[in-house]
């Protein structure tokens, strides 16, 4: 790393940005909506069998799942919308009025969903509104990652992007233990019946409960980027970004499409718990919080590491090893679903892929100048789950119900990460320099580091 790349882009922490105390303080506001953004995702794979039944009835078990999780992945297809849209917006105007409309946006998305009326009630319209809704959703949700997590980097010290980036990770774990916890939580209270007729919304209500919270402590952040201003267009953001940061673009979805990928795996195994392994549907739930809680505690870890050792490693070095051990950990699964044996695959599973979660965001938020940094990291994730995560859940589905063997999604995954860890290899490092090289020019400059 040179001396002129830490002073390209001008002044990191300006008068406006917040100092590292009050960074601290904003991660709870920024992060709060990745946290309802995948508490509705891990409560609607949790009740994935339940949703399909109200929206989707059939004579067919795998029609109605099959249907419920394409409704779940239709969401993604205007993600990238939202991206180019919300993300370019908060490199024009500011990162906090980006994160305000999302935040918004959210709530419309799962206030309808928590008591939208099911098939047996309105017909045709009830699947109609639930894709509809499912869209709102996606807009916000591709147009929440860029600004919230550009944010985050903004306000953190430069040494310690990782460890402030990771609560991002750990919020989407966070989430999951909390959809667990309400699912396994209703199956104990709630009988069956009424857990398959109306109780399956009560987590949605939870999440929309949430949301005026984050809007209302959104709207006292500091804005760390004022923005380029309206004469700059939303079209000029994008063009630079797919002109001048080509490589970046695509190495980017490159790695992000392994992770993505395992990520819905791993919110698979709720529907896989029931429908493969014939697990009871506590143990099923419960799968939901081992998860989450297992991708929080290695996402902290993750996240300090990639600041002493760099991105590239700890991004790479656990999904190795998880990669090694997929295709065997999911044979000692499938060979013998005992509650124990479920859990404890699917916690090292989830530790692994955490653990490099941090490194992964830290690094696609690096590899784009600030100017772009929002409209540039909200394409690649957006289009990015869009492709990857969006059909996950479809693809692992159907290759389960055709070939009828539940070890079939181990290929689809191996072929995935390997993708990841090709193009993390060829990925330029973007830690900064540690203390006693270079790290007090960084200091005396206060630039940012790509």
């Amino acid at each position: 790393m040179h001396t002129e790349q830490l002073t390209r882009e001008g002044p990191e922490h300006t008068p406006e940005t917040p100092s590292p105390d009050a960074g601290r303080k904003s991660i709870f506001a920024v992060v709060l909506g990745n946290a309802v953004e995948f508490f509705d995702f891990g409560v609607y794979a949790t009740f994935a069998v339940m949703i399909g039944h109200t929206f989707f009835p059939s004579d067919s078990a795998f029609v109605s799942l099959m249907l419920s999780v394409t409704a779940f992945g239709i969401g993604f297809i205007v993600r990238p919308l939202g991206a180019v849209l919300i993300g370019a917006y908060a490199d024009r105007v500011g990162r906090k009025p980006a994160m305000l409309l999302t935040l918004v946006m959210m709530a419309v998305g799962t206030g309808s969903i928590a008591i939208l009326p099911g098939y047996e009630t309105i017909g045709i319209a009830a699947p109609i509104l639930l894709v509809v809704t499912r869209m709102i959703q996606g807009l916000a949700w591709g147009g929440e990652a860029g600004p919230a997590t550009t944010y985050i980097l903004e306000a953190a010290p430069p040494h310690k992007r990782g460890t402030y980036a990771c609560w991002q990770v750990v919020a989407q774990g966070v989430a999951a233990m909390a959809a667990g916890l309400v699912g396994y939580t209703l199956t104990q209270v709630m009988s069956p019946e009424d857990l398959n007729s109306w109780g399956w919304r009560v987590p949605f209500v939870f999440g929309l409960l949430v949301l005026p919270i984050g809007i209302y402590i959104r709207r006292n952040l500091a804005e760390t980027f004022h923005g380029q201003g309206e004469t700059t267009s939303t079209g000029d953001l994008v063009r630079e970004v797919c002109g001048k940061h080509r490589r970046a673009l695509v190495l980017g979805l490159l790695i992000l499409s392994g992770s993505t990928i395992t990520q819905y795996f791993l919110n698979y195994m709720t529907t896989f718990a029931l429908t493969e392994l014939k697990l009871p549907t506590s143990i099923s739930m419960l799968s939901t919080l081992v998860a989450g809680a297992a991708m929080a505690v290695c996402a902290v870890a993750g996240g300090m590491l990639c600041d002493r050792f760099g991105r590239r490693v700890i991004l790479m070095t656990p999904r190795v090893v998880l990669l090694l051990i997929l295709f065997p950990a999911l044979q000692l699964m499938t060979e013998h679903p005992s509650p124990a044996t479920f859990l404890l695959t699917l916690a090292l599973l989830s530790g692994l892929h955490g653990m490099s979660g941090a490194a992964l965001i830290v690094l696609l938020v690096e590899s784009f100048p600030k100017s772009v940094r929002s409209t540039g990291f909200s394409i690649v994730y957006a289009f990015g789950v869009a492709a990857f995560g969006g059909t996950a859940q479809i693809i692992i589905t159907w290759l389960i119900g055709t070939t009828g063997d539940p070890m079939s999604p181990v290929w689809y995954l191996l072929i995935a990460n390997l993708v990841c860890l090709s193009a993390a290899w060829f990925a330029k490092e973007t830690r900064p320099v540690l203390p006693g090289t270079l790290a007090r020019e960084t200091r005396l400059t206060e630039a940012p580091v790509r």
